[in-house]
């Protein structure tokens, strides 16, 4: 079932020049890019993106975290992305991450762990909508979509 996902390259991906090794392991899986932006999400955005935590003892340095310093958003699309993608990242805390995983190869921290991706279809449509227009979603066609 083809699905769409928000992925977030966070702020320790941008500065730790990791951009391009994350996307690309998402691309050489199969996962189509249709939409992708550099930003530096601001306070506003952030608190909303990151409603859910609202009140816990981390939300705070989650916040200050996340606006600390550029990110990219992209919408990633495939066979059921969300599931292939929260695979792909492992385990939130990249000590605990399986080796293989973004965050085991390249993460030590709860917090800064490099990316984020939406955890259901719902969440996707509505993390979606917060970084991305529709008129920013490209709908095309890749030569190879056969094969994958």
């Amino acid at each position: 079932m083809k699905q769409r996902t928000l992925v977030l390259l966070k702020p320790d991906a941008v500065n730790r020049r990791l951009m391009g090794e994350i996307i690309g392991r998402f691309e050489k899986k199969g996962l189509k890019i249709v939409a992708m932006k550099m930003l530096w999400m601001d306070k506003k955005m952030a608190e909303k993106h990151y409603e859910v935590h609202r009140g816990k003892p981390f939300y705070e340095s989650l916040i200050d975290y996340i606006t600390s310093a550029p990110i990219v958003a992209m919408v990633l699309e495939g066979d059921n992305a969300i599931t292939v993608v929260r695979k792909m990242m492992g385990k939130t805390n990249g000590q605990e991450a399986d080796i293989g995983t973004i965050r085991g190869d390249y993460s030590m921290s709860v917090q800064n762990n490099l990316v984020h991706g939406s955890d259901s279809e719902e969440n996707a449509k509505k993390e979606i909508s917060l970084f991305f227009s529709d008129g920013e979603i490209m709908d095309y066609r890749l030569v190879d979509e056969v094969w994958i």
